[in-house]
Formats: C-alpha cells, sequence, structure tokens
C-alpha cells in the first residue's frame, strides 16, 4: 500500500502525521510525506485542488486517491490498521471516541478559526475585535473540557494529537499554557513519546507559542 501525508507544520494536519508515525511502528506501513507551505499559497495549487477542492490539509492520499477531512481519514486509518490502536476497540468504546473527535473537529477547531482568520466572519475592525475576543472565550472553555477529560482518564491516540494542536493553538490565541497545568503536563509527555516526537521532529514545532 502506498500512503501519501500532504500535511503544513502545527496545521491540524499534525493529527494523521502522528497517527501515520504510530502505524508505521506498530504494523510496518511507511507512508511518504509531503510538505504545503500554505504561506506560498501551494494549497491553492490547481494540482492540490484536485485532490481537495477545500484547499485544506490534511489529504491523504491512499494508492492514488485522495482522502480529505480528518474525521475520515483517522476512520480509515484506524479501521485499517487496528494493530496501531488509534482508537478504543469495543463497538461503545470507539462511537464514544468518535463523537469526542467530532466534537473536536467540528467546534474546537472552528473557534479557532474565529480567532486567527477573523476576516472571514467580519469586515470593520471593532467587529473583528469582537469576534476574536468571543471566540477566546470560547476555545479557553473548550480547553478546559479536554483538561477534564485527561483527568477523567485520559484520551485516545487521535484525540492526543489533536490536544496538542489545541493546546498549542491557544498560546496563539493568547491562552498561557501554563494556566492549564495538567493539560500542558499531559502534552509534554506525550511529546517524548516515538510517534510523537517523529512528527514534531518533521514540522520543527514547538508547543509554547505564548507570548504574554
Amino acid at each position: 500500500m502506498n500512503l501519501q501525508l500532504y500535511f503544513a507544520p502545527g496545521a491540524c494536519s499534525f493529527v494523521p502525521h502522528v497517527a501515520l508515525e504510530a502505524i508505521k511502528a506498530a504494523a510496518g506501513q511507511d507512508f511518504e510525506p509531503k510538505l504545503v507551505k500554505l504561506h506560498k499559497g501551494e494549497h491553492q495549487a490547481p494540482e492540490y485542488l484536485a485532490m481537495n477542492p477545500n484547499a485544506q490539509v490534511p489529504v491523504l492520499v491512499v494508492d492514488g486517491k485522495p482522502l480529505a477531512q480528518i474525521v475520515a481519514i483517522c476512520d480509515w486509518l484506524d479501521r485499517s490498521f487496528p494493530q496501531a490502536m488509534l482508537l478504543p476497540s469495543d463497538s461503545w468504546g470507539r462511537a464514544e471516541a468518535m463523537s469526542r473527535l467530532a466534537w473536536m473537529n467540528n467546534t474546537v477547531h472552528p473557534t479557532f478559526t474565529h480567532i486567527f482568520r477573523t476576516e472571514k466572519f467580519a469586515q470593520a475592525e471593532e467587529a473583528k475585535n469582537d469576534v476574536k475576543a468571543v471566540a477566546v472565550a470560547q476555545f479557553r472553555g473548550h480547553l478546559e473540557r479536554i483538561q477534564q477529560w485527561i483527568l477523567e482518564g485520559g484520551l485516545p491516540l487521535i484525540h492526543q494529537a489533536y490536544g496538542f494542536t489545541f493546546l498549542r493553538w491557544g498560546g496563539i490565541a493568547g491562552i498561557d499554557p501554563a494556566s492549564l497545568p495538567k493539560y500542558r503536563e499531559y502534552v509534554e509527555r506525550l511529546m517524548q513519546t516515538p510517534p510523537f516526537a517523529a512528527a514534531l521532529e518533521r514540522e520543527r514545532i514547538k508547543l509554547d507559542t505564548y507570548k504574554g
């Protein structure tokens, strides 16, 4: 099987990036990382839009067939490589994990978009500032909810990678990760594990983006 992952450093594509490193270790299935330089508009190139008309990362190409959207990609990876234990194996545990993954993707992620890309939601500067302020407060609440999940027993690997991404984005939003100590400690431990360490080294990113 030939797998290619189109990713951008620090983007949500970090989630399948970590998953593929775990699969490589557990199942011996390698993949080809394909860097997409968003700042150069490579996601808007015709050949990229042919794979993903949404002009987003990630895209997973499986034997020449492209698959977009994190939930779909992670579902396929888990079903195709169960030995990597990306999600719980029992049917109810997996359903609960997919429910949480969907919330992370359709609620937490778009909340950050309102912070990082306010121009998509308002034109006047005052309106942009209001959109951002509301979204930062909401994003903080989402991070606290994820921290509670961690305290209640931890997260599956896919959620761990998304959790890292969100805490890192929180720093960009002005949320000090030190204000979520259990979350930060958990993520810092994850960063020492081989799948995380390999993805972090390739993307050349760090957790702490807070500049307060």
